[in-house]
Order: structure tokens, then sequence, then C-alpha cells
């Protein structure tokens, strides 16, 4: 029986969670499996394994045959880097403490790169969310400003049609005052 591990789909429309399983390689991709080694939810940023590294490392020894995707997802958790220093191990050019040592030594590394990114995207979204902020708040004063000379303007306005309104009312008052003025002389 020939054995692959490969993705089971799982999850709603436009939502895709896949399940990592050993089936035999006749089986659809989503009918029967011998095992289940993990999950794979695509979704997250970045994308969420869960994978039991032990009986993944057996089935990749005993020659189960990955799908890309499932050879991609192995690779990025280092079971074929372990499967590769057990190799080392096996021809003598190591021993097993040494090839322990070199794969927490490669995982350790990984989770510093993982942290950087992980960092980098975190600060690039604190200065988006700054530079945002930074531009709404010149929006914002430059509204104000409109307003402020809308009112200013209003004001003025206002100031002029009482100036013309208390002159007019100085022209009215004095006219009468100035008709009556000569008739009594």
């Amino acid at each position: 029986m020939a054995t692959k591990i490969r993705l089971q789909r799982g999850g709603r429309k436009g939502y895709a969670f896949y399940s990592i399983v050993i089936a035999d390689a006749r089986a659809p991709r989503d009918g029967r499996f011998t095992e289940k080694i993990g999950t794979y939810n695509p979704n997250t940023n970045p994308a969420t394994v869960d994978l039991n590294f032990e009986r993944a490392l057996y089935w990749v020894e005993t020659g189960a045959q990955p799908t890309d995707t499932v050879r991609n997802i192995l690779s990025r958790e280092g079971v074929y880097l372990m499967k590769h220093l057990k190799g080392g191990v096996k021809k003598g050019a190591f021993d097993e403490a040494t090839c322990q040592k070199k794969f927490d030594a490669w995982k350790a590394d990984k989770q510093n790169g993982l942290a950087k990114i992980a960092e980098a995207e975190a600060k690039a979204k604190k200065e988006a969310a700054a530079e945002a902020l930074k531009a709404e708040k010149a929006v914002n004063e430059a509204i104000a400003k409109k307003v402020a000379d809308k009112k200013a303007a209003e004001a003025a306005a206002k100031a002029e049609a009482e100036a013309a309104e208390a002159a007019t009312e100085e022209a009215a008052a004095e006219a009468p005052a100035a008709e009556e003025a000569p008739a009594e002389a």
C-alpha cells in the first residue's frame, strides 16, 4: 500500500481548514485515512500549524510520500531536517546529542527570525497608525481653520451689518433733527 501524507479539507465555504493525515494513495482527498498527525490553518497570518512531530517524523522515515504543500509544511516545521540529522547519526557522522543540539539551534534561530518578522510587522503597523493619526490631525486642523475663517467672516459681516444699521439709524436721527432745526430758525 502506497501511503501519502496529505491535507484533508474541512471548515466552511471560503474559510478552509485542513487536517494533515496519512492516507492510502488511492483514497479520495476527504475520504478514509489511517492517522491524523496535525492541522493546518492558512487563514491566520502566519499560517497556524499544529503537528505531532514524532508521528510525522515516523511516517516520513517509513516512506510515506507527502504532497507538495505538506512537504513545505513539514520542511518548515523541521521534520525533514531531523530526518537528515538522524541519517547522519546512523552513518556515524555525529552522535544523538549533537543531532538534538543542532536541531535545537535551528529551531531557536527560526523562532528568532519569526519574532523579528512579527516585531517588524508590529512596528510597521504602529508607524502606519501614527501616520494616519498625523494625517487626521492635519485634516482636522484644516477643517478647524475653515470653520474659524467662516465664523470670522460671519462675525465681520454681522459687525458690518450692525455698523451699517447704526449709520442708517444715525442718519435717520440726524435727518429729522436737521429738518426741524431750519423750521425753528
